[in-house]
């Protein structure tokens, strides 16, 4: 059963290095080599250790950290969610995605957007998101990619 904990600081590195072997093992195809070689490039310190100030989860089995996600309070937006690939298909992804919607509903959030990797759009369609239309998302390490604006409104 996966165990998600909120992330600190020094998690950082361990949520990083879960982001860059997912999308190394899951974009293959929807991503060229190159953009996938610039996306994870650099480390935690490079700045997605100021993630961890937001709410940020990793989830464990036992004592190894195999998934993170995080919500953006200030764009009422899912992200970051990654398993190892060596996870995948164990249901991992989903429990944390129903965390993250339950964190969001008890901070009364009606409804949560995403930017779904082409790779994973049919996951977030299979969990109640909304979204068809490619559009094109801006990382702040400048780097542009395909992706599906989703959303879903969120039960009380």
């Amino acid at each position: 059963m996966l165990k998600i904990k909120r992330a600190t600081p020094e998690d950082a590195d361990a949520a990083f290095n879960i982001r860059r072997e997912a999308i190394r093992g899951q974009c293959i195809g929807a991503y060229t080599a190159e953009q996938m070689a610039l996306w994870t490039r650099g480390r935690a310190e490079d700045g997605y250790s100021a993630l961890m100030d937001k709410p940020f989860y990793l989830g464990w089995i036992d004592d190894e950290p195999v998934a993170t996600g995080m919500l953006d309070l200030a764009n009422n937006e899912v992200g970051a969610l990654f398993v190892l690939p060596q996870f995948i298909g164990r249901g991992y992804g989903k429990a944390m995605l129903d965390h993250l919607e339950d964190v969001a509903r008890a901070l009364e959030i009606k409804e949560v957007v995403l930017d779904a990797t082409l790779n994973a759009a049919s996951f977030y369609r299979a969990c109640g998101y909304v979204g068809e239309r490619q559009a094109i998302y801006h990382s702040p390490s400048g780097l542009t990619l395909a992706c599906i604006p989703m959303a879903k409104r969120l039960s009380a």
